[in-house]
Order: structure tokens, then C-alpha cells, then sequence
């Protein structure tokens, strides 16, 4: 339920090329920034902090799975990156990255924002599983904040892909189309990692640090450099502050 309230904020954002065509740069990258800093907050309150606490309930270095697991998720990220082809906005056909293949730019956009959502789809889910597998420092509260926050920054994204498609001349249909088709892939990598860890509970500091370290690549890697590139850096990194302040308030006041 809580992979499926994110991607169905990515599907309302993606609605919005039913309203307009023509999207103010200005907006995306405020709003890509302002997802930015809602991702690099929840990294840490929502994934990080708890699986320190969780190392040391179990006995364990408190910063050995931490870290650990925040490496091997920006290892993991890193080797999709490299596979997966995908175009980032604003770039041409020519410019998209992982293995070379005749997909149309089209795709490869919508598969930009997909790489996107793994890890916040995957952070849900290890979540929730923490929670079913009794951790006294999981909250139930503390994992809705996380669904909330990834379902604020998740309106944005929708609208990322779906509008510029629209400017491009694709129909409004097929751009909602592939706006909330980016999103489906949040449900799927929820219930892997929310599985995974209540069927091995001692994975699972490691695996909320890995949802992290998978988190802030993205964050690092595509999202800022994204928002930066449209003449409105200034713009987009107030967006970065606004949108960490919104996630620290939620997992603070409801974690």
C-alpha cells in the first residue's frame, strides 16, 4: 500500500500534461531540486539513523552495516547506471548512457526517471519490513513519514517525465503514459526489499544503509546535476534546502 500511494503521486504528476503543455524550466528544476533534498534527508533519518540503532540492538559495531551497506548500494546503482540505457533531460539521443541500444528517446527518458525510483521504492519496503519484523527502533509512524516525503517528491518526477514529452509532440495520453509508467517499478522493488528482510532480519540494517548509499547516487549523480542545468541553479538549490526541511519536519514530527 505504501509503494502504491508513491506511485500514485508519480501518476498525478504525470496528469499534469493534461493541464499544460509547455512547462516552465523554472519549475522543474526547483522541483527537481526540491526532490533532491527530500531524498537526501530520508536517506539519513529514515534509512541510516535507524540501521545504526538497529547494528547496535544486535550486538554489532554500530557503524559496520551502516556502512557496509551504504557502499554496496552505490556500488549497486552504479553497475545499473552502467547497464541500464537511460537519458537524462535535456540531453540528446546521442547522449544516453548504459548499453547502446536502438530504443527511442522516449524510453530511454522514461527509464532516466525509473533508475530513480528503485531505491525509493526499495527504501519503502525495508521499512515496512522492519516494522513486521519487531525492531524497537522501527516505527510504523516513522515509516509512513518515509512514504509521505517519497510521495511529495514523487509529484515532481511524474511531471519531469511527462511534460517535456508533451512539448516534444508526444499525445497528452501517451505522455501520462509514460509519466506513471516510471513509477510501477517503486511497488515492485518495495516488496523485494520488504521480503528480503523479514524473511533475514539480521540484513537488515545492512539493507536500510543499502537503500541509502542507492539513494543519495541517484541523488548525486542525476537529480542535482538535472535541476542545475536549466539557468536556474540558484533556484534548484533552494529547492534542495526546502525539500530536506520538509522531510526532517515529517520524520522528526512523525517518526
Amino acid at each position: 500500500m505504501g509503494t502504491f500511494f508513491t506511485w500514485g503521486l508519480t501518476a498525478l504528476g504525470a496528469a499534469a500534461v493534461f493541464v499544460r503543455k509547455d512547462p516552465s524550466k523554472k519549475m522543474l528544476d526547483v522541483m527537481l531540486g526540491f526532490a533532491a533534498g527530500v531524498m537526501i534527508a530520508a536517506s539519513y533519518w529514515s534509512l541510516l539513523a535507524p540501521a545504526i540503532e538497529m547494528s547496535a540492538e544486535m550486538g554489532m559495531w554500530p557503524w559496520f552495516p551502516p556502512a557496509v551497506g551504504f557502499l554496496l548500494g552505490g556500488v549497486f546503482l552504479r553497475i545499473v547506471d552502467r547497464i541500464l540505457p537511460h537519458l537524462h533531460l535535456g540531453q540528446l539521443r546521442e547522449e544516453a548512457e548504459g548499453i547502446e541500444t536502438t530504443w527511442k528517446r522516449t524510453t530511454l527518458l522514461v527509464l532516466a526517471i525509473t533508475l530513480h525510483n528503485i531505491p525509493e521504492g526499495m527504501a519503502v519496503g525495508v521499512a515496512f519490513g522492519a516494522v513486521a519484523s519487531g525492531i524497537p527502533s522501527a516505527s510504523l509512524a516513522g515509516a509512513m513519514a518515509l512514504v509521505l516525503g517519497i510521495g511529495i517528491q514523487n509529484f515532481p518526477e511524474g511531471m519531469a517525465v511527462s511534460l517535456p514529452l508533451r512539448r516534444d509532440g508526444v499525445s497528452p495520453m501517451r505522455s501520462f503514459w509514460y509519466g506513471q509508467l516510471s513509477g510501477i517499478v517503486e511497488p515492485i522493488s518495495g516488496v523485494i526489499g520488504a521480503v528480503a528482510v523479514v524473511m533475514a532480519r539480521p540484513i537488515l540494517p545492512y539493507a536500510l544503509a543499502f537503500a541509502a548509499g542507492a539513494m543519495i547516487f541517484v541523488v548525486v549523480e542525476e537529480v542535482i546535476p538535472e535541476s542545475q542545468q536549466g539557468g536556474y541553479g540558484d533556484q534548484a538549490t533552494m529547492g534542495v534546502i526546502l525539500g530536506f526541511i520538509v522531510m526532517m519536519i515529517l520524520d522528526v514530527a512523525l517518526g
